[in-house]
């Protein structure tokens, strides 16, 4: 479902050559949080965790340490660490930042010109048919999936790693906030004419329009969130 999200091979932590094992544990657990099945407020068990991939609680620790500095879990004293749970008015300021990640980076994709441009409205149209597929059959976790394909082509399109890094971090948080709400339709149709605007943008070669179109795009679609008594 996330266009990073990768699934790990049988064999992960048989070959540590050039990956840390608290990593490998670290990228396992991530998996979970981001597939829902560590839910938000979930105590994370790290005797289980550790039985089960076969390693020692200490890589299991430092793996649980940097999710939490990651912001995915919390540890609270004398009760363990647990997936977290977003506030309402944290949610609202990633979706602001993201809204400005967004922009910029539309910005800056409709700026470069040449086969990378092409590719790059090649995966989008792709994208959009794979949405307007997904709407027609009211397959809302897979016009998820092509949504956030779409938008990660665009911040990948900016060829800025410091951009995609702090982008990758806000998309996960907002993923598992979003988790209980995937069987909803929350505006397909509007979100799907939105995306077509910042094609047509894209195409165009028209910078600050890409920029204003993304912008209001991920502000519409918090609005739409919290229009459907959805707690995100």
């Amino acid at each position: 479902m996330l266009p990073w999200l990768t699934e790990p091979s049988a064999d992960r932590f048989n070959d540590v050559r050039d990956t840390s094992l608290a990593k490998l544990v670290r990228d396992d657990m991530l998996g979970l949080i981001l597939k829902g099945v560590l839910t938000p407020g979930q105590r994370i068990n790290e005797p289980d965790v550790a039985a089960r991939l076969g390693v020692s609680r200490v890589p299991v620790r430092e793996a649980l340490r940097e999710l939490e500095s990651s912001g995915l879990v919390v540890a609270r004293k004398h009760a363990g660490v647990f997936v977290r749970q977003l506030e309402a008015t944290e949610i609202r300021n990633l979706y602001e930042m993201r809204a400005l990640l967004d922009g910029f980076a539309g910005r800056q994709a409709a700026l470069r010109c040449g086969p990378e441009n092409a590719a790059l409205l090649l995966t989008l149209d792709e994208s959009i048919e794979g949405m307007k597929e997904a709407a027609s059959s009211q397959d809302v976790q897979r016009y998820y999936g092509e949504n956030l394909r779409f938008h990660w082509a665009i911040i990948e399109a900016a060829g800025n790693q410091s951009l995609t890094d702090t982008y990758r971090g806000i998309v996960q948080k907002l993923h598992v906030s979003r988790l209980k709400n995937l069987a909803q339709d929350i505006g397909m149709q509007a979100s799907i004419s939105e995306h077509i605007e910042i094609v047509q943008a894209m195409r165009r070669g028209d910078p600050e329009r890409c920029n204003a179109l993304l912008t209001a795009h991920v502000i519409g679609a918090h609005k739409r969130l919290q229009a459907s008594g959805s707690s995100v």
